[in-house]
């Protein structure tokens, strides 16, 4: 994840504990508000994420307090752990609006074009699916960020996708695939630092230890992508020429477009907070446009020439509201098209209502309560493993966000692995295995509420094709069961 400066502040967080609330009261909202948006997709379909979902957050929310009400929780209380909630979230909220702006000046800078334009050439559908995959990865490892990822190279095989004819689902799911591989292992990722922090145990020591499980999840996961790239049906590939020729007619297609997504990814690698790196990358994308696309720039404002009034009115319209690139090429219409900072405004609403339904599920003790019981659950080794990835998953659903799902488990569960002798990097790996990388699975977690509105690609469609994300969880299960690298701190046996 991107959002790299909360990860002390999530280490740190108190987590708030209600002797007084059973489970079947902790459950009531969880259930009241999978439930209510069950019904609420069912009725609006692909439009839930329009401003529906948002609202059934905020019912789940006042069900929550309701029940923290019964059990005297204080309203000051709740309101006061929602307001950490969105207050964590703060950062994601900002890079969120940059990824807007950056978006629409790499489209009218011709960045996105020509990422487009050299990938059509390189890519075909055989092998494109695997290549996002891997092409991600790299870019993630580097970064350590999906977000990242996501914002950069992952827009860019969107495109690509799209004008090869391959489903948007499956190239979605391929990016994210790979750019959850990196942000599982590489150091530079919070996710990675925060899990053994967590579990009281050593960076390198468990990303060593979740190679055996992550190795042959990629493995697998890059074996499905080629068997599906062998047998796909593409309406895209005949029509490449015309595809090329329209973008060449549309921008000044160059090399030098590159230097900004490079210099991005630098930035990155070289530890600059993404948010800087993604003003500087918005920036020089504007400077490119207006140096290699001044015809285009002037159309958004009506105008032929370029001017410093055009430029500066058709940079800030391409930074902050829709942008369209007329283009005589159907195919390219919507690769062509940028929806700026206004387009993420609708992913911000939904992450602030979900932060709005996990304070208060948190402030009335109701996070607590739920790993508890699944921690009492865990009689035998697996159950551990098994209650604290379930506990995982649920945090990701009920908090809405991928750090409480780390954090709390890890405060809950520590004790317990340690109690059965087990090292701590078993904690850490199953955090990982569970809780990083199924929270993108989750449309109003702020994970799956990013990447779904960055890639404009909603959950319901990449959902199974997101193999690497729900293949862990099952990958550290197996392990556990077989009792493959489990590793001990005695011989105490469970």
């Amino acid at each position: 994840m991107a959002n790299q400066n909360t990860n002390e502040h999530r280490e740190n967080e108190h987590i708030v504990d209600n002797k007084e609330l059973s489970i079947i009261e902790a459950l009531i909202p969880v259930v009241a508000l999978v439930g209510m948006l069950a019904y609420n997709v069912y009725v609006f379909g692909d439009d839930a994420l329009s401003g529906s979902n948002q609202f059934i957050l905020l019912l789940g929310g006042a069900v929550a307090a309701i029940v923290g009400f019964f059990n005297k929780v204080s309203y000051k209380q709740m309101l006061a752990e929602v307001a950490e909630n969105i207050k964590a979230t703060t950062g994601a909220l900002l890079i969120l609006l940059m990824v807007g702006a950056l978006a629409g000046t790499w489209l009218v800078s011709g960045i996105i074009p020509a990422m487009i334009y050299y990938g059509l050439q390189i890519l075909n559908p055989t092998i494109f699916l695997a290549a996002c995959v891997i092409i991600c990865a790299i870019i993630s490892v580097a970064t350590g960020s999906s977000w990242t990822t996501s914002a950069t190279v992952g827009i860019a095989l969107i495109g690509i996708g799209e004008a090869l004819g391959v489903s948007l689902g499956m190239t979605a799911g391929a990016v994210l695939s790979g750019a959850y591989f990196g942000d599982k292992l590489s150091p530079l990722s919070d996710t990675t630092n925060l899990a053994p922090a967590m579990a009281g145990g050593e960076l390198f020591t468990h990303i060593k230890y979740m190679l055996w499980t992550t190795v042959p999840t990629i493995s697998i996961t890059l074996l499905v992508f080629i068997i599906i790239g062998l047998n796909i049906e593409t309406s895209g590939v005949a029509d490449i020429d015309a595809i090329l020729a329209s973008i060449d007619t549309s921008f000044n297609i160059n090399g030098w477009l590159f230097i900004v997504p490079i210099a991005v990814v630098v930035l990155i690698v070289k530890k600059t907070p993404p948010l800087a790196a993604l003003l500087i990358g918005t920036l020089l994308g504007a400077l490119f446009a207006v140096v290699f696309q001044p015809e285009v720039v002037a159309g958004l404002t009506g105008t032929k020439q370029l001017d410093f009034y055009s430029g500066y009115k058709g940079i800030l319209k391409a930074i902050t509201v829709n942008t369209e690139i007329p283009t005589d090429n159907e195919v390219l219409s919507d690769l062509f098209s940028a929806k700026g900072m206004a387009g993420m405004l609708g992913t911000i609403w939904l992450i602030v209502c979900a932060m709005v339904f996990g304070g208060i599920m948190d402030g009335i003790g109701a996070l607590s309560r739920i790993t508890k019981a699944l921690l009492s659950l865990a009689k035998s080794t697996f159950g551990l493993f098994f209650s604290t990835g379930i506990s995982c998953m649920v945090l990701n659903g009920t908090a809405s966000d991928q750090y409480l799902a780390i954090v709390v488990p890890g405060k809950m569960f520590s004790k317990a692995f340690k109690d059965k002798g087990l090292a701590p990097e078993n904690l850490s790996r199953t955090l990982e295995d569970t809780g990083t990388v199924t929270s993108v699975l989750i449309p109003y977690n702020t994970c799956g509420a990013y990447h779904s509105g960055v890639l404009g690609v909603g959950v319901a469609e990449y959902f199974v094709y997101a193999i690497f994300n729900w293949l862990s969880p099952i990958m550290t299960f197996i392990f556990a069961a077989l009792n493959i690298k489990i590793k001990r701190l005695t011989t105490k046996n469970s």
